[in-house]
């Protein structure tokens, strides 16, 4: 579980918000920002009806393309820290394509994919999976040398190596790296579920706000938002109960 201070901070910041959203709303009085409670009771009226399979549809998405590009990249990066060989042949090919702004590539991956799903998740992998690799990679590096030796000289095999000290001892900074990674799911999500589909936060969003339903938008928003946090607080969770030692 969380801990009480980051339970009470975000209790906190959540306060803040909402005092400053109403003073701005309450400034301004207009309809394009409109108050949190007139948002809080739109959402309790339209969640189930209209909005729980738009954020059904987000988080199957962000965390397909999570568990892909977790699947692949971490694997790649714990190698690359073991071996300096594979860190030689590989980290050129990473350093090359990772500054090449993906969301570039959009318009070429929808046309040879298609605007349907596949779409989506390529893209997510694509913008996530280097921050994985690298830090990865890094977090085996870091290791001192010392551990591996210390092991292999009781006979164990690169195997256990693996498991009694690379996964353990790294952890921590994968899970750091898929918390970052979150953050640029989610926001690259939003921008790819404008194109090519009926569903989804972005979606639903972005067509609130051609229908000059601000009410809608901002619920949207609003949801989305606390999607991206719980989705945060689990990855500290998991963390506390499998790096309690750090």
């Amino acid at each position: 579980m969380l801990s009480k201070e980051k339970w009470q901070g975000a209790l906190y910041s959540f306060v803040i918000v909402i005092i400053l959203w109403a003073m701005v709303s309450w400034l301004l009085r207009l309809p394009i920002v409109p108050s949190p409670y007139a948002v809080a009771v739109n959402i309790t009226a339209i969640f189930h009806s209209r909005m729980e399979i738009h954020v059904l549809y987000s988080l199957a998405r962000i965390l397909e393309g999570i568990a892909i590009a977790v699947l692949t990249g971490v694997p790649v990066g714990f190698l690359m820290g073991y071996s300096e060989k594979i860190n030689r042949l590989l980290s050129p090919l990473v350093y090359f394509t990772y500054p090449i702004p993906k969301i570039a590539l959009l318009p070429v991956i929808m046309l040879l994919f298609g605007l349907g799903e596949a779409s989506k998740l390529i893209m997510i992998v694509l913008i996530v999976i280097f921050q994985i690799i690298i830090t990865s990679r890094d977090a085996v590096k870091g290791i001192p040398r010392e551990i591996f030796r210390s092991l292999q000289s009781l006979g164990a095999g690169k195997r256990q190596v693996f498991t009694e000290i690379i996964i353990p001892a790294a952890l921590s900074d994968v899970l750091t790296s898929i918390r970052l990674a979150l953050g640029t799911a989610v926001s690259i999500l939003f921008f790819t579920e404008t194109f090519g589909t009926e569903y989804g936060m972005g979606y639903f969003i972005m067509d609130s706000w051609m229908r000059v339903n601000y009410l809608d938008m901002y619920a949207g928003i609003v949801v989305l938002s606390f999607m991206g946090f719980f989705l945060f607080a689990a990855i500290d969770i998991i963390e506390n109960r499998t790096s309690c030692w750090r």
